[in-house]
Formats: C-alpha cells, structure tokens, sequence
C-alpha cells in the first residue's frame, strides 16, 4: 500500500488487530461477569474491590508513566531499557512490602477483618505487574500487536477459567483472587519468552531518570483520574460494606462493556486521523461531526434501551441475586450517555495538542465529581450516588466542551448538532422498552428482554420517514465506507503539508497503545477503559517532541481561518 493511501484506512489497519483484541477481551469478559455471578456471591466480589481500590493506587505509583514512556521513547537504549525494568522491579518490590504491612490498616478502614488475609495474597500482584509492564510495554513498541493480542486474550481466557473452576470449588472471593493470578503468571512467562530480555546487572543508568521524568510529568493528572474511577468504590465500601460494594462493582462492570467497545475502537481509529487534520479546520470540523453521529446513534439508544429492560437484562445475565445491580446499571445510564460524549473531548484536547488544557479542566471537573460521590451517598445511598455521579457527568459536558473549543476553529454546533436527533431516538427507545417490558409479565427473562427490544425498534422505525434521519443514516454508511476503503491517490491525501510532494506517515505512529490491565483490575474483573490517559501521554509526547525538532503545527484558532480542503470540496452538512 502506497504512502498516498487514505489515511483513515491506514490508521483502521492499524489497529485492526487492537480492536479484534479488545472485543475479544470484551467477551471473555462477558462470560466471566455471568458465570463467576452465578457461583460467587455479592460480597465477594465486594471484599476484593476494596482491596483492588487501594492496590490500584500502588500500580499507579509504581507505573508512574514509565509504560508509555517506554513505548514512545524516540530512541530507547538496550541499557536503558534494563534500567528501566530493574527500576520496575525494585519499586513493585517495595510497593509490595507496603501493602501488606498496610494490611490490618486496610482492614480498618473498611471494619472487614477479612481483607488482612485477601490484601497479604494480593499484595505481590504489585510485584508481578513490575515485572510484566515493562516487558508487554517491550513488546508493543516493537509492533507485535498481533502477538500482543492473542496472549491478552488467550492469558484472560485462562485466567478466567481458573476463576471458574475454583469457584466450583468453594474458594469463594478466593477465586478472584487466582483468576488474576493465574493471568499474570502466565503472562509473565510467555511475554518473557517473546522478549527474551538481556537482563544485566542490577543498575540503573542517568538516562532511565529522564525517561522516568517524561512519563511522571503527567502523573498528577493520572492521579486524578485514578481518584474519581475509584473513591466510589473507597466509600461505598467503608460505608455501606462489601455487600452493597459487590452489587455496585457488578453493575458498573456491565455499564463499562457498551463503552470498552464502541468508543475504545472508534478513539484509537479517531485520534491518528484527526491528528493529520488539526491544520485543515473544514475537514476537521467534518470528522468530529461524523464521529459524533456515530457516538451518537451507537450509544445513546443502546444505554437507553439497556436502561428500559435493565431488571430482567441483569437477571438474565446475572441470576437472581442482584436486583440492586440491575436498579444501579439502569442509573449508569445516565453516566454512560454523558461518558460516550465526553470521550470527544479528549480526542478534541489530544488531536489540537492541548493536552494541557485538558489537565487544568481536570483539576476542576474530577474533585467536583469526587465531591459528589458523597454527596450522593449520603443523600441517597447507592442510587443516590450513581444519580448525581450521572448528573454530574451530563452537567460538566458544557464547559468541558466550551473549554475545549475555545480558541479553536470548532464551533459548539459541531459537538451538539449531531446529538438531537440520536437524543431524540434515544429517549423514544428507552420509553417504549420500559413501557411495554412491564406490560408484559412472564418470569422468562429473555422473553422479557426481546419484547423490550423489540418494542423499541418499531418505537424509533417511524423517525426513519423524517429526512433528518434517512440523511444521519446515509451519512454513517459513507463514514463506514470510507474507513473500510482506501481511497485513490488524490491531492488532498497525496500530498504533504507544503503541498509539493506526498506525505509518508510512519504507519507506527497511526497506532495509539492499549495499556494492559493490572493485577488489581484482573482480581476485580470489572474490565478497564484506559484510552484517556494513555491518549494524555501520547499527546504530550508527541507535543514534546514536535518542539524539540522545532517543528509546530498549531490549531488554527477563532481568528485564523482554516485552509480550505484539497480535492472535492464537501458541503457543511456533509457528516461524512
């Protein structure tokens, strides 16, 4: 494939194997939400989301930006490169030691007796990730994205297997426990045969520091982020225990599916392309607006539909032990309709280079949602948390986009355009699923399930005769098109910023990089959405760089109008 190739289809090539990956992983997932449902009870899952919470925050620390670093380093020594994994190592060594001496602390806080014993086992999970992080980060940076997928799904496959069967056993939440346990052992060995590191003598060079520095520069917003996906489980855990806590990690844990895969694989085909269109505004504005229509009909209906049969949705999935769960993941939707749109915003932040900007809203809009965390908890328990969790998520859409637009060529209209109508079916769906399921009493929960979706369908098949509508549908079968062919060599594709010759994009760097999950995240089998800090890092890398090859390439603000685009030209309107 030549260098002219359309880009959009280079960069879904790209990741084509990424995303087979994560859908994979998404079903492996499924599979094991449903089964370890069924064996285990609420609060074992609960014990070990208490720990998970505060292990986490060790992985961070331990982490600190190195994975990434290491993936995006420009030129990375054999020498620094074992600095580094000796580095990971000894921290997770140390981490390691801390948590299990913090263990009757941990136990307190949650006045769980229980979790001494569950944190001294998972304490050398810290320990293992210190091992296997540098080594899948290794990996990754050669491109053996191929290889990298099949041991993510064949080590969860695994690790899913022996949570089964010693669930069937008895182990109880002890199960959780070897699940991930048995994922990273594994891991471990094979990623260790695929590298074959040349492991030296214990020492860490000057330049390994440096590295350390790149990736630690945006660890305060890593901490942020880590705060506002896991205080929840802090509070709800120490207030309410592990029961309540395993009912609500169960929910959450189907409300992540629908995001980890629709918007995971849109991002990492979205942010590459949009990257190359940050000096062309016309196109630019015309691939948000597509993206958004896509987020939009993909996810609104589907929370909105979720939402309407949630009770017999969760007790078909999950059995009939979590009626709390299928009341919390009908609230998450509100979360998740406020999610989806919000992962637009990063993209925004990523592709323009203002990461930074991104970072100062955080430093606002997280503690805000921290804050509602108890908020909601005291004022109304489980549900009164995930209520003001989803308010708040929908509310702080409005500034977080007009702050990260400001001073660019993108207007509001871009984001909320798009969104009515979607909004629109999406409110119609969840009326007509709700409506009729509960108008239909049967103990057969599939049936339940199918005539809610159904009813939704022939709800929103009317909105198809507004020619608003037939234009949104038409428009999403050209975006899909255009990301699966590539299109013939033309001058908007074909030539180079200077408009003199053809661009040739290093097909590596089209690639942003899935982060695997740590030992914390496996034991509390909630699945992972990491594509926003990862996109931090990468966009501060390459922003980094950019100025240190005294290369720049700033967005075109309010008061600099846009170059027009090469080639065909499209009309406003047009979403494709």
């Amino acid at each position: 494939m030549s260098a002219p190739t359309n880009l959009a289809h280079r960069a879904v090539r790209g990741v084509l194997v990424t995303t087979g990956g994560l859908w994979g992983r998404a079903l492996l997932q499924t599979v094991s939400t449903v089964v370890l449902a069924r064996l285990l009870t609420p609060a074992d899952f609960g014990l070990i989301a208490m720990v998970g919470a505060v292990m986490g925050l060790a992985e961070l620390v331990r982490d600190f930006g190195m994975t990434g670093a290491i993936i995006q380093a420009q030129n990375l020594t054999e020498k620094v490169w074992q600095s580094l994994l000796w580095l990971s190592v000894l921290i997770g060594i140390v981490l390691s030691v801390i948590i299990a001496l913090c263990a009757p602390l941990i136990a307190a806080l949650y006045n769980e007796p229980r979790l001494v014993g569950v944190t001294l086992l998972m304490a050398p999970g810290v320990f293992l990730s210190g091992l296997v992080m540098p080594l899948q980060a290794r990996a990754t940076k050669e491109l053996r994205f191929g290889t990298l997928a099949s041991l993510d799904i064949g080590t969860m496959a695994l690790g899913v297997v022996a949570g089964i069967i010693t669930a069937l056993l008895g182990w109880g939440y002890w199960s959780l426990v070897a699940m991930a346990g048995a994922q990273f052992i594994v891991r471990l060995v094979v990623l260790w045969a695929i590298v074959r590191p040349k492991v030296g003598a214990p020492r860490i060079v000057r330049d390994a520091w440096k590295l350390m520095g790149t990736g630690g520069s945006i660890f305060g917003a890593e901490l942020l982020g880590y705060a506002e996906k896991n205080l929840d489980n802090v509070i709800i855990g120490a207030s309410l225990g592990p029961t309540a806590l395993g009912q609500y990690s169960r929910a959450y844990a189907l409300f992540l599916l629908p995001l980890q895969q629709m918007n995971g694989p849109l991002g990492r085909v979205a942010l590459p392309v949009l990257s190359s269109l940050r000096d062309d505004g016309e196109r630019y504005r015309r691939y948000i607006r597509s993206a958004v229509l896509v987020i939009g009909y993909l996810t609104l209906p589907t929370y909105a539909i979720a939402a309407g049969v949630a009770q017999p949705l969760v007790r078909l999935l999950l059995g009939p032990n979590w009626e709390t769960a299928a009341t919390l993941f009908s609230l998450f939707a509100i979360a998740g309709f406020g999610q989806a749109i919000g992962r637009l915003r990063t993209w925004l932040y990523i592709s323009l280079g203002r990461s930074h900007r991104q970072f100062l809203y955080d430093l606002v809009a997280r503690p805000i949602v921290i804050g509602g965390y108890f908020f909601g908890i005291f004022w109304g328990g489980l549900n009164g948390l995930v209520i003001t969790y989803g308010v708040l998520t929908l509310l702080l859409l409005i500034p977080g986009f007009a702050w990260a637009i400001s001073g660019t060529f993108m207007k509001g209209k871009d984001i909320w355009g798009p969104l009515v109508r979607p909004a629109i079916m999406a409110l119609i769906a969840f009326a007509a699923s709700f409506g009729i399921s509960r108008l239909v009493p049967t103990p057969i929960a599939l049936l339940e399930v199918l005539v809610g979706c159904f009813a939704a369908l022939f709800a929103v098949a009317p909105l198809f005769l507004i020619p608003g509508y037939r234009r949104d549908f038409s428009n999403l079968l050209q975006f899909v098109q255009r990301m699966r062919k590539p299109k013939k060599p033309a001058a908007a594709a074909g030539e180079g910023a200077d408009g003199e010759g053809p661009e040739v994009v290093d097909e590596s760097q089209l690639v942003v990089p899935v982060e695997p999950e740590t030992f914390a995240e496996a034991a509390m089998d909630e699945g992972y959405v990491r594509e926003e800090l990862s996109a931090i890092e990468e966009g501060e890398r390459r922003h980094e760089h950019e100025h240190a090859g005294g290369r720049r390439n700033p967005p075109h603000d309010e008061h600099s109008p846009a170059r027009e685009p090469r080639g065909r030209h499209v009309r406003d309107d047009d979403q494709a």
